[in-house]
């Protein structure tokens, strides 16, 4: 299979530059996080070193072919003999609806999100610019405000102010909300998230919003994406067989105890111990993802449905590619963990 390719403006003298393998087209990329003495250049079709004058196009993405890979139903002939698609009808989609099973999204406001989007780091961190990321910001805010959230986005913010923040908001009243979610994007290690001064646990930040901390989210989900390195690991996949397919709720009642932990789901870009791709022209593979994903299937899909879409698209619509064989040919996975106890649509 033929790949395209094109060469970047230099973005960032410390990340991995990587193609993303499509069908089509030729992207780059580069690791959160690099290893050291690593320098890398892009290739031309015919391996040739391409100038820095010519620009990559953002216009060259695939789209999937919704109808060959969604399609589960056939068709059918209707009453005066023509063919009708099942994919693409609306009856064709099937779910049990149990509104006790799900939670209610009627509130006056379907909820805050946090979107603290981490460039720039002090030179005493040892981190680099994350090239991408303001892309990144600005598609997930984009997705996030057509599913009715009230989005806020902070730039650069040291482990200090991201406590802080996220402490005001906790202390916040969301009575009128149906939901909460808060999206990361930065520099990180296993458990851990860069503030542009240095690292703290993730865990300082999420906990802000645990049931015994903030009451007026009891019951409701708590949503936290997180798009940062998880380790140094490199994940090398592995060769399959198999192709692609053929194409009346009420609030938690305070008079019964439920976990503090309760509730919440977090979406990771990579599993523990991994690097995690971005791509410096285009946004990092996890939220591009995402937000195709969201765009395309957002008010329809179970929160649960929504992610594993997404880590089947990024499992199998990016790869690395480098000069030095270490480095190319590598792949990515999301990783959902989730407290949620029940299902979530955002329509």
């Amino acid at each position: 299979m033929p790949f395209d390719s094109f060469s970047l403006s230099n973005t960032s003298d410390s990340g991995l530059w990587v193609q993303n393998r499509t069908d089509t087209c030729g992207l780059f990329a580069m690791a959160e996080e690099t290893p050291e003495g690593l320098t890398l250049r892009t290739k031309g079709e015919e391996g040739e070193e391409q100038g820095e004058e010519e620009e990559y196009s953002d216009t060259t993405d695939a789209k999937p072919d919704r109808k060959g890979r969604f399609l589960l139903f056939g068709s059918k002939k209707t009453k005066d003999g023509q063919t009708r698609d099942l994919g693409s009808s609306a009856d064709s989609h099937y779910r049990i609806v149990s509104p006790g099973l799900q939670y209610k999204m009627s509130h006056p406001r379907v909820g805050k999100c946090i979107i603290i989007n981490n460039k720039n780091f002090d030179e005493r961190t040892g981190m680099n610019v994350r090239n991408g990321t303001d892309r990144d910001a600005g598609e997930l805010s984009k997705c996030f405000k057509n599913l009715g959230f009230d989005v806020r986005v902070f730039n650069d913010q040291t482990c200090e102010k991201m406590e802080r923040l996220l402490r005001e908001v906790s202390q916040e009243d969301h009575s009128n909300s149906s939901c909460f979610a808060c999206i990361l994007l930065s520099h990180g290690e296993e458990g851990m998230i860069y503030g542009t001064d240095g690292a703290m646990p993730i865990k300082t930040m999420t906990s802000l919003f645990r049931g015994d901390m903030c009451k007026s989210l009891v019951g409701k989900p708590k949503l936290f994406f997180i798009q940062a390195c998880r380790g140094s690991e490199f994940d090398d996949g592995i060769q399959t067989d198999s192709g692609p397919p053929n194409e009346t709720e009420t609030d938690a009642n305070p008079r019964h105890k439920i976990p503090v932990e309760a509730d919440f789901l977090f979406a990771y870009s990579t599993v523990p111990g991994y690097y995690s791709w971005r791509n410096p022209g285009r946004g990092s593979w996890f939220v591009q993802a995402l937000c195709n994903v969201l765009n395309e299937y957002g008010k329809q899909l179970e929160i649960m449905q929504i992610l594993t879409r997404v880590n089947y698209m990024v499992a199998t619509s990016f790869e690395s590619w480098s000069e030095d064989p270490r480095f190319s040919e590598k792949k990515q996975i999301p990783c959902v963990v989730s407290m949620l106890t029940k299902e979530l649509y955002f329509n």
